[in-house]
């Protein structure tokens, strides 16, 4: 039986990496690695969740995997628009 407290540790471990990794991704030319960048903090949280409730992980991966990708998408196009070098 796989222990439950890996799932926790490493979702604490993703969460704190992706939470560093964002706030280092606007240095970062590429949308997608900024885009990658944000969803490993999200994948840390849901495992975090998924060791208290199966369906409550399932429903915050997908919730913040859509609303960051859209935030994100939104920025890059405005950048683009002002013709700033993205």
């Amino acid at each position: 039986m796989i222990d439950i407290n890996i799932f926790f540790y490493t979702g604490i471990f993703l969460a704190i990496i992706g939470s560093l990794a964002t706030a280092w991704g606007p240095k970062v030319k590429d949308p997608i690695v900024r885009t990658l960048n944000t969803e490993v903090a999200s994948i840390g949280i849901s495992l975090i969740l998924l060791c208290y409730n199966h369906t409550l992980a399932l429903l915050t991966l997908m919730a913040t995997t859509v609303i960051v990708t859209l935030i994100l998408f939104r920025a890059i196009t405005r950048l683009e628009e002002m013709g700033a070098d993205v």
